[in-house]
């Protein structure tokens, strides 16, 4: 992937190669790698250094600092370690930020998708989260197009009749979770498609953000 490249062909060229096309209410899952590369948002990173330095100036608030991880709030809002500054899956001494704008990256392509396979998508753009209460990591929806965000079930009741006060399902993350099992860390793979769903609808991976006030970590 370079600067320009039309994201969209490249993603029908692959499908086309696998045998598959995009069909009505799909959903394409595509690493911000990708997506990021495409927009030309890569530093040449020599030193770890200069790594450190391209981290503090992508956040926008610098939360905790430990040895030589530092979790931040990025622009979007965005709570995670280094800025989501990234070395990984990318050339030597070339680190990857996240697109400027993932919601409007993920309107884009959707756009263009659209156009190309004449049907109606959704699309979501991922990126490799820490979570405050467990261990491990996952994949969580960083941009969303056409895709419902959270599906809120507070005042609908469960099974055995009691209100529901608290439960909003976290739809795109559990997308973006699920098509991680299917692509990997390290096969080259950065885009899945997820059909046989009812996952198209209106949503932005900012209705996932958490607001400050309610975060009894921050």
């Amino acid at each position: 992937m370079a600067a320009g490249d039309d994201l969209a062909a490249l993603i029908e060229t692959a499908l086309k190669g696998q045998d598959l096309t995009a069909a009505d209410g799909d959903v394409l899952v595509v690493t911000h790698k990708v997506v990021s590369k495409a927009e030309g948002r890569t530093a040449q990173v020599l030193t770890d250094e200069e790594y450190r330095a391209l981290v503090e100036s992508e956040a926008a608030t610098i939360i905790r600092r430990r040895g030589t991880v530092i979790i931040t709030r990025t622009r979007h809002g965005f709570v995670c370690a280094n800025a989501a500054v990234d070395r990984s899956n990318s050339p030597e001494n070339t680190a990857v930020m996240l697109p400027e704008d993932p919601d409007r990256s993920a309107h884009r392509l959707r756009m263009a998708l659209e156009q190309v396979y004449s049907c109606r998508l959704g699309v979501v753009i991922t990126d490799t989260f820490g979570r405050a209460w467990r261990g491990g990591q996952v994949d969580v929806a960083i941009g969303i197009s056409g895709v419902v965000s959270i599906l809120d079930m507070r005042g609908n009741v469960d099974h055995d009749g009691r209100t529901l006060t608290a439960t909003q399902i976290a739809v795109a993350d559990e997308l973006a979770a699920a098509a991680d099992l299917a692509m990997g860390k390290s096969t080259g793979i950065p885009v899945a498609l997820i059909r046989g769903g009812d996952f198209l609808g209106e949503g932005r991976a900012t209705d996932l953000i958490r607001d400050p006030a309610d975060d009894f970590f921050l």
